[in-house]
Protein backbone atom coordinates (compact mmCIF):
# COMPACT_ATOMS: atom_id res chain seq x y z
CA UNK A 1 0.00 0.00 0.00
CA UNK A 2 2.81 2.42 0.86
CA UNK A 3 4.48 1.61 -2.46
CA UNK A 4 1.23 2.38 -4.32
CA UNK A 5 0.85 5.70 -2.51
CA UNK A 6 4.42 6.67 -3.42
CA UNK A 7 3.74 5.77 -7.05
CA UNK A 8 0.61 7.94 -7.08
CA UNK A 9 2.50 10.88 -5.56
CA UNK A 10 5.37 10.46 -8.03
CA UNK A 11 3.01 10.35 -11.00
CA UNK A 12 1.26 13.48 -9.77
CA UNK A 13 4.57 15.31 -9.25
CA UNK A 14 5.63 14.43 -12.81
CA UNK A 15 2.32 15.61 -14.27
CA UNK A 16 2.45 18.90 -12.37
CA UNK A 17 6.05 19.49 -13.45
CA UNK A 18 5.20 18.68 -17.07
CA UNK A 19 2.19 21.00 -16.93
CA UNK A 20 4.31 23.87 -15.61
CA UNK A 21 6.90 23.38 -18.37
CA UNK A 22 4.27 23.04 -21.13
CA UNK A 23 2.49 26.13 -19.85
CA UNK A 24 5.68 28.20 -19.79
CA UNK A 25 7.35 26.99 -23.00
CA UNK A 26 4.74 25.24 -25.11
CA UNK A 27 4.77 21.62 -26.22
CA UNK A 28 7.45 21.81 -28.92
CA UNK A 29 10.00 23.73 -26.81
CA UNK A 30 9.50 21.61 -23.67
CA UNK A 31 12.02 18.81 -23.13
CA UNK A 32 12.06 15.72 -20.95
CA UNK A 33 15.17 17.14 -19.27
CA UNK A 34 13.22 20.27 -18.32
CA UNK A 35 10.44 18.17 -16.85
CA UNK A 36 12.84 15.91 -14.94
CA UNK A 37 14.56 18.92 -13.43
CA UNK A 38 11.25 20.47 -12.40
CA UNK A 39 9.85 17.22 -10.97
CA UNK A 40 13.02 16.17 -9.16
CA UNK A 41 12.67 12.52 -10.19
CA UNK A 42 14.86 10.09 -12.10
CA UNK A 43 14.44 9.35 -15.79
CA UNK A 44 13.50 5.79 -14.86
CA UNK A 45 10.70 7.01 -12.60
CA UNK A 46 9.32 9.24 -15.34
CA UNK A 47 9.40 6.53 -18.00
CA UNK A 48 7.79 4.06 -15.59
CA UNK A 49 4.66 6.25 -15.68
CA UNK A 50 4.89 7.89 -19.13
CA UNK A 51 6.52 6.46 -22.24
CA UNK A 52 6.97 9.75 -24.12
CA UNK A 53 6.50 13.51 -24.07
CA UNK A 54 3.28 13.06 -26.03
CA UNK A 55 1.93 10.64 -23.42
CA UNK A 56 2.85 13.14 -20.71
CA UNK A 57 0.97 15.89 -22.52
CA UNK A 58 -2.04 13.60 -22.92
CA UNK A 59 -1.93 12.95 -19.19
CA UNK A 60 -2.03 16.70 -18.55
CA UNK A 61 -5.04 17.02 -20.87
CA UNK A 62 -6.87 14.15 -19.16
CA UNK A 63 -6.37 15.70 -15.71
CA UNK A 64 -8.53 18.69 -16.67
CA UNK A 65 -11.65 16.59 -16.27
CA UNK A 66 -10.57 15.50 -12.78
CA UNK A 67 -9.81 19.06 -11.68
CA UNK A 68 -13.08 20.42 -13.07
CA UNK A 69 -15.42 18.08 -11.19
CA UNK A 70 -17.98 19.46 -8.71
CA UNK A 71 -20.51 17.90 -6.33
CA UNK A 72 -23.78 16.91 -8.06
CA UNK A 73 -26.58 19.47 -7.82
CA UNK A 74 -30.35 19.08 -8.00
CA UNK A 75 -30.33 21.83 -10.64
CA UNK A 76 -28.13 20.80 -13.54
CA UNK A 77 -27.84 24.42 -14.69
CA UNK A 78 -26.40 25.25 -11.27
CA UNK A 79 -24.03 22.30 -11.59
CA UNK A 80 -22.93 23.51 -15.03
CA UNK A 81 -22.30 27.01 -13.68
CA UNK A 82 -20.34 25.52 -10.77
CA UNK A 83 -18.14 23.57 -13.19
CA UNK A 84 -17.46 26.76 -15.15
CA UNK A 85 -16.60 28.74 -12.02
CA UNK A 86 -14.40 26.05 -10.44
CA UNK A 87 -12.42 25.85 -13.67
CA UNK A 88 -12.09 29.64 -13.72
CA UNK A 89 -10.97 29.61 -10.08
CA UNK A 90 -8.38 26.90 -10.64
CA UNK A 91 -7.19 28.02 -14.06
CA UNK A 92 -4.92 30.73 -12.65
CA UNK A 93 -3.83 28.64 -9.68
CA UNK A 94 -3.10 25.21 -11.16
CA UNK A 95 -0.70 24.70 -14.07
CA UNK A 96 -2.45 21.44 -14.99
CA UNK A 97 -5.48 23.39 -16.17
CA UNK A 98 -3.57 26.27 -17.69
CA UNK A 99 -1.27 23.92 -19.60
CA UNK A 100 -4.23 21.88 -20.76
CA UNK A 101 -5.75 25.01 -22.28
CA UNK A 102 -2.51 25.86 -24.07
CA UNK A 103 -2.11 22.32 -25.41
CA UNK A 104 -5.72 22.33 -26.64
CA UNK A 105 -5.68 25.74 -28.30
CA UNK A 106 -2.29 25.98 -30.00
CA UNK A 107 -3.04 25.52 -33.75
CA UNK A 108 -0.11 23.20 -34.37
CA UNK A 109 -1.30 20.87 -31.61
CA UNK A 110 -4.41 19.79 -33.53
CA UNK A 111 -2.51 17.20 -35.55
CA UNK A 112 -1.01 15.69 -32.39
CA UNK A 113 -3.93 15.83 -29.94
CA UNK A 114 -6.94 16.44 -32.18
CA UNK A 115 -8.92 19.09 -30.37
CA UNK A 116 -7.15 18.41 -27.09
CA UNK A 117 -9.68 18.65 -24.27
CA UNK A 118 -12.12 20.78 -26.30
CA UNK A 119 -14.35 17.89 -27.54
CA UNK A 120 -14.41 16.48 -24.02
CA UNK A 121 -15.60 19.75 -22.50
CA UNK A 122 -18.25 20.18 -25.17
CA UNK A 123 -19.44 16.69 -24.22
CA UNK A 124 -19.52 17.53 -20.48
CA UNK A 125 -21.58 20.67 -21.13
CA UNK A 126 -23.93 18.86 -23.51
CA UNK A 127 -24.58 16.07 -21.00
CA UNK A 128 -25.46 18.54 -18.21
CA UNK A 129 -27.70 20.52 -20.57
CA UNK A 130 -29.44 17.32 -21.68
CA UNK A 131 -30.09 16.44 -18.03
CA UNK A 132 -31.34 19.97 -17.40
CA UNK A 133 -33.73 19.69 -20.34
CA UNK A 134 -35.01 16.30 -19.19
CA UNK A 135 -36.01 17.78 -15.82
CA UNK A 136 -37.62 20.89 -17.26
CA UNK A 137 -34.96 23.51 -16.59
CA UNK A 138 -34.56 24.67 -20.20
CA UNK A 139 -36.83 26.61 -22.50
CA UNK A 140 -38.47 24.45 -25.20
CA UNK A 141 -36.38 25.76 -28.11
CA UNK A 142 -32.99 24.90 -26.57
CA UNK A 143 -30.90 22.28 -28.40
CA UNK A 144 -28.37 20.88 -25.85
CA UNK A 145 -25.74 19.92 -28.46
CA UNK A 146 -25.81 23.28 -30.23
CA UNK A 147 -25.91 25.25 -26.98
CA UNK A 148 -23.04 23.23 -25.53
CA UNK A 149 -20.82 24.15 -28.48
CA UNK A 150 -21.64 27.86 -28.11
CA UNK A 151 -21.22 27.88 -24.32
CA UNK A 152 -17.92 26.01 -24.40
CA UNK A 153 -16.57 28.33 -27.11
CA UNK A 154 -17.71 31.38 -25.16
CA UNK A 155 -16.03 30.16 -21.95
CA UNK A 156 -12.81 29.60 -23.90
CA UNK A 157 -13.03 33.07 -25.39
CA UNK A 158 -13.39 34.60 -21.92
CA UNK A 159 -10.38 32.60 -20.77
CA UNK A 160 -8.22 33.79 -23.67
CA UNK A 161 -9.26 37.42 -23.27
CA UNK A 162 -8.70 37.33 -19.52
CA UNK A 163 -5.28 35.74 -19.93
CA UNK A 164 -4.30 38.35 -22.54
CA UNK A 165 -5.57 41.39 -20.67
CA UNK A 166 -5.07 40.57 -16.99
CA UNK A 167 -3.13 37.27 -16.63
CA UNK A 168 -6.53 35.73 -15.70
CA UNK A 169 -6.87 37.89 -12.57
CA UNK A 170 -10.42 38.87 -13.56
CA UNK A 171 -11.42 35.55 -15.10
CA UNK A 172 -14.01 34.56 -12.47
CA UNK A 173 -15.74 37.93 -12.77
CA UNK A 174 -16.09 37.58 -16.54
CA UNK A 175 -17.12 33.91 -16.52
CA UNK A 176 -19.86 34.83 -14.05
CA UNK A 177 -20.93 37.70 -16.32
CA UNK A 178 -20.93 35.37 -19.34
CA UNK A 179 -23.41 32.97 -17.75
CA UNK A 180 -25.57 35.84 -16.49
CA UNK A 181 -25.86 36.87 -20.14
CA UNK A 182 -26.39 33.36 -21.56
CA UNK A 183 -28.70 31.71 -19.04
CA UNK A 184 -31.72 34.04 -19.53
CA UNK A 185 -31.86 32.81 -23.13
CA UNK A 186 -32.03 29.12 -22.20
CA UNK A 187 -33.35 28.73 -18.63
CA UNK A 188 -36.98 28.82 -17.53
CA UNK A 189 -37.74 31.90 -15.39
CA UNK A 190 -38.45 29.80 -12.28
CA UNK A 191 -35.11 28.01 -12.49
CA UNK A 192 -33.22 31.19 -13.37
CA UNK A 193 -34.49 32.93 -10.23
CA UNK A 194 -33.01 30.21 -8.02
CA UNK A 195 -29.51 30.06 -9.50
CA UNK A 196 -26.47 31.36 -7.63
CA UNK A 197 -24.31 33.01 -10.29
CA UNK A 198 -22.14 35.21 -8.10
CA UNK A 199 -18.53 35.86 -9.08
CA UNK A 200 -17.29 34.22 -5.85
CA UNK A 201 -19.21 31.00 -6.48
CA UNK A 202 -16.05 29.18 -7.58
CA UNK A 203 -14.27 30.05 -4.32
CA UNK A 204 -17.15 28.67 -2.28
CA UNK A 205 -17.52 25.47 -4.28
CA UNK A 206 -13.77 24.79 -4.05
CA UNK A 207 -14.00 25.12 -0.25
CA UNK A 208 -16.97 22.74 -0.27
CA UNK A 209 -14.94 20.22 -2.27
CA UNK A 210 -12.05 20.47 0.21
CA UNK A 211 -14.41 19.77 3.13
CA UNK A 212 -15.93 16.76 1.35
CA UNK A 213 -12.47 15.38 0.55
CA UNK A 214 -11.35 15.86 4.18
CA UNK A 215 -14.42 14.02 5.46
CA UNK A 216 -13.89 11.20 2.98
CA UNK A 217 -10.27 10.90 4.14
CA UNK A 218 -11.38 10.75 7.77
CA UNK A 219 -13.93 8.05 6.94
CA UNK A 220 -11.24 5.99 5.17
CA UNK A 221 -8.90 6.33 8.14
CA UNK A 222 -11.69 5.32 10.55
CA UNK A 223 -12.51 2.27 8.44
CA UNK A 224 -8.85 1.31 8.27
CA UNK A 225 -8.52 1.63 12.05
CA UNK A 226 -11.64 -0.47 12.63
CA UNK A 227 -10.34 -3.07 10.19
CA UNK A 228 -6.96 -3.16 11.93
CA UNK A 229 -8.61 -3.60 15.34
CA UNK A 230 -10.85 -6.35 14.00
CA UNK A 231 -7.86 -8.08 12.45
CA UNK A 232 -5.88 -7.84 15.68
CA UNK A 233 -8.84 -9.26 17.60
CA UNK A 234 -9.15 -12.17 15.19
CA UNK A 235 -5.44 -12.95 15.51
CA UNK A 236 -5.63 -12.79 19.28
CA UNK A 237 -8.63 -15.11 19.30
CA UNK A 238 -6.87 -17.58 17.03
CA UNK A 239 -3.79 -17.58 19.24
CA UNK A 240 -5.90 -18.10 22.36
CA UNK A 241 -7.78 -20.92 20.69
CA UNK A 242 -4.56 -22.61 19.66
CA UNK A 243 -3.36 -22.43 23.24
CA UNK A 244 -6.52 -24.01 24.65
CA UNK A 245 -6.58 -26.97 22.28
CA UNK A 246 -3.81 -29.04 23.96
CA UNK A 247 -5.47 -28.55 27.34
CA UNK A 248 -8.73 -30.01 26.07
CA UNK A 249 -6.83 -32.95 24.55
CA UNK A 250 -5.03 -33.62 27.83
CA UNK A 251 -8.29 -33.58 29.76
CA UNK A 252 -9.79 -36.04 27.33
CA UNK A 253 -6.85 -38.43 27.83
Amino acid sequence: MARQERAVRTRRAILEAAAAVFDERGYEAATIADILARAGVTKGALYFHFCSKQELAQGVLDEQFVEGGVPPRESKLQELFDVAMVLAHRMRRQPLLSAGARLSLEPEMREIFGGGSVPGWIGVVEELLAQAKAQGELLPHVNPAETAWIMSASWTGVQVYSQTLSAREDMERWVSALYQHLYPGIATPAVLARLDMAADRGDRVVEEIKLLEARAQEDCEDEAEIGAEAGAGAVAGAVAGAGEEPARDAAAV
